[in-house]
């Protein structure tokens, strides 16, 4: 008898140990940084959740569903490493308030990979940066049981980021980001998940 094969949710707890252990693998080629004068960034932007899937947010665009739902977040990051100057490691913490549809607070805490070069530098410094982590929500979000119907306090938490910012002042950035919850396809809870899409400013010092 052939059985449908149905994915073992992961502990929580696996996620940043995965991910650290994959930064390990990788430390021949890894330079921990240990001194700079921009070993930090604080993190202050705002979005607003959608109905969307993310992946929408680049080829259908003129269907975005967006909520009367908005959140407001404060991201601590701090600099681990650095890949041949093209590249650097982050680790993240964030502290998230929902208002008007939810109004519960969220905190995730991620590993951020940061791709620092491109050929406009020059001109408009930028960054594409991509971070994962645990989340975790102090109620159920609304938007996300509207969206699939459940959900769960403890989701799997990623985002992308689009930073630029003026060579002469390239230490505050304008930040886009797609700030995303998920049930990573079942591993982590039956259903759940939300795309918000926000912006704000990047501070490293």
């Amino acid at each position: 008898m052939i059985h449908a094969f149905e994915p073992r949710r992961w502990n929580l707890g696996l996620i940043p140990a995965t991910t650290i252990l994959l930064f390990t693998v990788l430390g021949s080629t890894i330079s921990i940084v240990w001194a700079d004068e921009r070993l930090y960034a604080l993190n202050v932007y705002a979005g607003r959740l959608t109905s969307n899937h993310w992946e929408e947010f680049f080829h259908n665009t003129q269907e975005l569903d967006f909520k009367r739902s908005y959140l407001v977040a404060i991201a601590m990051a701090r600099r681990i490493g650095t890949y041949r100057d093209k590249a650097s490691f982050e680790i993240e913490g964030q502290v998230v308030k929902h208002f008007n549809f939810q109004t519960h607070w969220e905190l995730n805490a991620l590993v951020t990979a940061r791709w620092e070069t491109f050929w406009w530098d020059d001109v408009l410094d930028t960054s594409l940066a991509f971070g994962l982590g645990p989340s975790y929500a102090t109620d159920k979000p609304e938007i996300e049981i509207e969206n699939n119907e459940e959900t769960s306090r403890f989701l799997v938490y990623w985002m992308l980021e689009l930073a630029v910012a003026l060579p002469k002042y390239s230490h505050i950035a304008w930040i886009t980001r797609i700030h995303h919850r998920s049930d990573a396809f079942g591993l982590i809870a039956d259903g759940g998940g939300s795309n918000a899409l926000a912006m704000g400013l990047k501070w490293q010092f």
